[in-house]
């Protein structure tokens, strides 16, 4: 390490949250090609940061090396850090150039701030929260506004909603995510199917049990291809259930003619296995920050559906067929064409797929922390 190095102060609360999806993985990701990369591993001293945990996350999004933990647990954590500024991360990284709070909750600091805003579907769709967690957010994102002296976004779409909530043009920046891009090998694949049970022929789902991710919207689809003589498997993979959104797929009557499988939380191995055996992929969710699974699917050559008018229209980069999110029959119409060109979608997937890197999501945002040690 460099005397030179910026030092940064690097949250990584949310890898303990009770579903860490895509934010997890975007900030490890990212520290993992900072620390690593020989490229930019001499040029930043990543100082991991998080509240206090008696026990380490879920392996898939445990991060590498020590993490300073702060006195207070959450979600006491979130209501210092953004009623009052408090603890500061330098308590315990000691003194830092810079400090990223990878999330949208911005970290207490006496240092120039950098924060990560994945999306603002709270501010759209309130009431797919809880109350509790939608005052937060709207708490975090007043306090982003006025201390963050960056705000990093990974999509078009999410920096003109920050620009559209006040957010000033100098504060934001534009940091697409990556993708690990390693094809699935043949013994991948086989595992994958063999530890899940999996049927030969399927469309998947890969996302956290939340309400926008729009599950409901998609088994009635499958139903519908069901009753038209599609009779294809659901397979749903991810952790969580948020609200009632699996009681409520569960107790829809036109669930009944769907297939529908839930596998919980998979590893590594088992996710590049499973893109690789589906037949389509299929993810309308109602709004992303990014939408790393749909790169995910791409990096496998796995024909992609999502929705048309989001963040996941800009990670396909045309080579998805693209739905209304919040048109069933259009799901359904979606789903039917990749199943039929399967063949046809896969080389464009892998090609954009290729588009996208860790390694460049880190270097932008390396090049954030040099804006503010220059």
């Amino acid at each position: 390490m460099g005397s030179s190095a910026i030092r940064v102060a690097y949250t990584v609360e949310q890898c303990w949250h009770d579903a860490p999806g895509g934010t997890a993985i975007a900030a490890l990701r990212i520290a993992r090609e900072l620390g690593q990369d020989p490229d930019l591993a001499g040029d930043v001293d990543l100082r991991l940061v998080a509240g206090k945990h008696p026990v380490p996350p879920d392996p898939i999004f445990r991060p590498v090396g020590s993490v300073a933990m702060l006195p207070l647990s959450r979600p006491l954590l979130y209501e210092a850090w953004t009623r009052f500024n408090w603890p500061k991360v330098e308590s315990v990284t000691g003194a830092v150039d810079v400090a990223h709070a990878t999330g949208l909750i911005p970290c207490a600091t006496s240092s120039p701030l950098v924060v990560t805003v994945h999306d603002l579907a709270f501010l759209h769709t309130p009431e797919k929260f809880s109350k509790h967690g939608a005052k937060l957010m709207a708490r975090s994102l007043d306090a982003a506004r006025n201390r963050a002296a960056r705000v990093i976004c990974p999509s078009a779409a999410t920096m003109d909603d920050c620009a559209a909530n006040g957010f000033r043009d100098e504060q934001l920046r534009l940091v697409p995510l990556g993708v690990d891009a390693a094809a699935a090998t043949m013994r991948e694949v086989d595992d994958a199917r063999r530890r899940h049970d999996l049927p030969e022929s399927f469309v998947l789902f890969v996302g956290t049990l939340e309400p926008r991710k729009n599950l409901r919207r998609l088994v009635a689809a499958m139903a519908a291809l069901a009753a038209s003589g599609v009779d294809i498997p659901l397979v749903v993979a991810g952790s969580g259930e948020w609200g009632a959104v699996r009681s409520e797929i569960d107790g829809d009557r036109r669930t009944s003619a769907v297939d529908i499988r839930f596998l919980g939380a998979v590893s590594d191995a088992d996710l590049r296995g499973l893109y690789a055996a589906a037949q389509v992929f299929a993810y309308p969710s109602e709004r992303e920050g990014f939408g790393l699974p749909v790169a995910e699917a791409m990096a496998q050559g796995t024909a992609v559906v999502t929705s048309r008018g989001t963040s996941t229209e800009e990670v396909a980069g045309g080579a998805a067929v693209l739905v209304d999110p919040f048109d069933v029959d259009d799901i359904a119409r979606g789903i039917d064409d990749a199943l039929g060109r399967a063949d046809e979608l896969a080389a464009p997937s892998r090609q954009r797929a290729t588009q996208l890197s860790w390694k460049r999501s880190a270097t932008a945002t390396l090049a954030v922390y040099r804006e503010l040690c220059s």
